[in-house]
């Protein structure tokens, strides 16, 4: 018996003492990105990522940065070069955590960096697939936020474009916002953002 208990504690401890430090590397992470620091953050994901192969979020972190800093930059290669990058952590992530809601939603906000650099070259392409993306997320997890404000976005955004009434999807904002009050994230360390986006658009709704 005593044996036996040996046997367990030599294979148990390591998995005990990997979560803390994925979630301090993690931590980590956070606090660099908080601190305007994108790039250093972007190092310390992959480093998480390589280390953990099986968690999906250093992944999507990694997909986020690289999306975040593509909505400004206007040279072609270096926004080539950033949304590939996200791209394969994305498929990275999601050959990790199958039918994950979070995952469309990122791969949603990539596909959609390709019609705001280039609308004429990536809109006809992309936009099926985005409309596509937010609905399959929804019908995974209809309590989540982001899913939910990122489908009305974009269909706010096609609707200026055509020329189309925006007054339904500004409702479709404000129920996104009161998921947003109600969400719990699955730990510390997985997504929370879009509220403040949220409101944002709401009140230009109302303006």
């Amino acid at each position: 018996m005593k044996y036996l208990m040996i046997i367990a504690i030599f294979f148990v401890s390591p998995l005990i003492q990997a979560q803390p430090n994925f979630e301090k590397g993690m931590e980590k992470a956070f606090k660099l990105w908080q601190a305007d620091k994108a790039d250093e953050a972007e190092n310390m994901f992959e480093r998480i990522a390589k280390a953990e192969p099986k968690e999906w979020l250093p992944n999507y972190y990694i997909a986020q940065i690289n999306s975040l800093k593509s909505w400004t930059e206007k040279d072609a290669t270096v926004l080539k070069a950033q949304l590939d990058k996200a791209q394969l952590h994305i498929d990275e992530a999601m050959l990790k955590s199958e039918n994950n809601a979070e995952l469309l939603v990122m791969q949603a906000q990539v596909f959609t960096n390709w019609v705001a650099f280039d609308g004429m070259t990536y809109g006809m392409k992309y936009s099926g697939k985005i409309a596509e993306l937010y609905e399959r997320a929804l019908a995974i997890d209809p309590t989540n936020p982001r899913a939910a404000l990122g489908k009305a976005e974009w269909a706010m955004g096609s609707a200026k474009y055509f020329g189309k009434d925006t007054a339904p999807y500004c409702k479709e904002v404000e129920a996104s916002i009161e998921l947003f009050n109600t969400f719990k994230p699955e730990s510390e360390l997985h997504p929370n953002w879009g509220k403040e986006r949220a409101v944002a658009v709401a009140k230009d709704c109302k303006a």
